[in-house]
């Protein structure tokens, strides 16, 4: 029976495969913390994404931007499940091998027990069977069936090899009680040493059994934490997997509107060139060489922000979800919704119209600049507050910020154009 307990305990502890009423499950405070690491994890890389990508995508749809920060977000969390598993697989594993030891531990504490219980039933009988003959001999002596000194035999021989015969008799019964008695004697101290020894042995025993329990019931609560985090695993690559999807199901119509947007600026560029080109016919006709501004900087802040904060750079980027590069033909600039936009130098305005992916958008001829024809465009706006033909001065309201066209967020748009080509306005606004 023993066997079969210690057997069942065994495979209890390898396996570890116990689903029973009682167990400790993984502390609510433990799965809050790898809930809370996980999910820091996915809103820091939204949050950075979302940072990022608010310039690299600003003719990028919003929805397609929250999917996109959504996957780095997903997979920011894939390696932090990975490690919490990893850490409660090598717990589980751990305690599977801490189950081995206890186990063999047990099991030799427990052939121990039945060895020094054996022998101490076998010595017990064999001193109760010593001092049961011991009890006969003395009774036997008693009744006179035995000779039991050397005087009676003495007086009771009748001859002398009687005599010797009483003798011998004698003395050997003496020596078999003195031996019984020391035997006797000597399984009751080796006896006393063991029953120490077996009280010892079963507190291991009960200690082990304790280990033991605990063991199993830790290793259930790994168990059960490997198995939510690699469900949590599974779940976030299902849900990477998805979105990764959905963004996919999205880029056609990304690539054609990219294609649409660089077509719409190189029309409106070749759009500007006939401005410029008739511009310079009407001077060649009128015999007018105008130098115009000769500034440095003949521009000042467009935007309600002050100091001017830049949050994109004019200049070649790479998409990150079409992987291509591609031409930021201006800079763009902190501001809200609805907040006002000025006129960043003197001019005409050209068109205060919708233009496609540049949403609503003001363009203004502002002259002529180191002798080259200087213009600049206001986009995203969310309303006007000039129209076409009007002449407007450095600083004049001419609209309010926005986020129409293909914007991700309210900001202002501001490019500037040389004879019809943009260039970086950064370098040529007064800060």
């Amino acid at each position: 029976m023993m066997r079969r307990q210690l057997r069942a305990l065994m495979a209890a502890l390898i396996g570890v495969a116990l689903v029973t009423v009682g167990f400790a499950v993984p502390s609510q405070a433990d799965e809050w913390d790898d809930k809370r690491a996980q999910n820091q994890a996915r809103q820091d890389a939204v949050n950075k994404a979302l940072d990022e990508l608010s310039a690299e995508l600003e003719e990028t749809g919003q929805a397609l931007i929250d999917a996109y920060a959504e996957l780095q977000g997903i997979q920011a969390q894939i390696p932090v499940a990975e490690a919490q598993l990893k850490e409660a697989e090598d717990t589980l594993a751990t305690l599977q091998r801490e189950a081995a030891i206890i186990a063999q531990r047990l099991e030799t504490a427990t052939t121990l027990e039945s060895e020094i219980t054996t022998k101490i039933e076998t010595d017990t009988q064999r001193a109760d069977d010593l001092r049961a003959a011991i009890g006969r001999m003395a009774r036997d002596a008693y009744k006179g069936d035995m000779t039991t000194s050397a005087m009676s035999a003495v007086l009771d021989s009748s001859s002398t090899d009687e005599f010797v015969q009483q003798s011998e008799l004698a003395s050997v019964a003496l020596r078999t009680q003195t031996q019984a008695l020391r035997e006797v004697e000597q399984i009751v101290g080796v006896n006393r040493n063991r029953e120490a020894r077996l009280v010892a042995v079963r507190e291991q025993i009960t200690e082990l059994k304790k280990e033991a329990d605990q063991n199993v019931a830790d290793a259930e609560v790994a168990r059960q934490k490997a198995e939510a985090r690699k469900a949590d695993l599974v779940a976030l690559e299902k849900e990477a997997k998805a979105k990764a999807a959905e963004i996919e199901s999205q880029k056609a119509s990304l690539q054609d509107q990219q294609a649409e947007l660089e077509k719409q600026q190189a029309q409106l560029e070749a759009d500007l060139k006939k401005i410029v080109a008739a511009q310079e016919e009407a001077r060649r006709k009128a015999g007018q060489t105008p130098i115009g501004s000769t500034a440095s900087q003949p521009f000042i802040n467009p935007s309600s922000v002050n100091p001017i904060y830049k949050t994109s750079d004019y200049g070649m980027r790479f998409h990150p979800i079409l992987h291509y590069w591609r031409m930021h033909a201006g800079v763009d600039l902190r501001t809200w919704c609805n907040t006002p936009v000025y006129a960043a130098a003197a001019g005409t305005v050209e068109w205060a119209q919708y233009r496609a992916g540049y949403g609503n958008q003001v363009m203004l001829n502002n002259g002529y600049w180191n002798g080259k024809s200087l213009m600049s465009s206001y986009n995203h706006l969310s309303s006007f507050a000039v129209s076409a033909g009007q002449k407007v001065s450095q600083g004049q309201l001419i609209a309010y910020a926005g986020n129409t066209g293909t914007s991700a967020a309210c900001h202002l748009h501001f490019e500037v154009y040389i004879n019809g080509a943009t260039t970086d306005p950064w370098p040529l606004i007064a800060k």
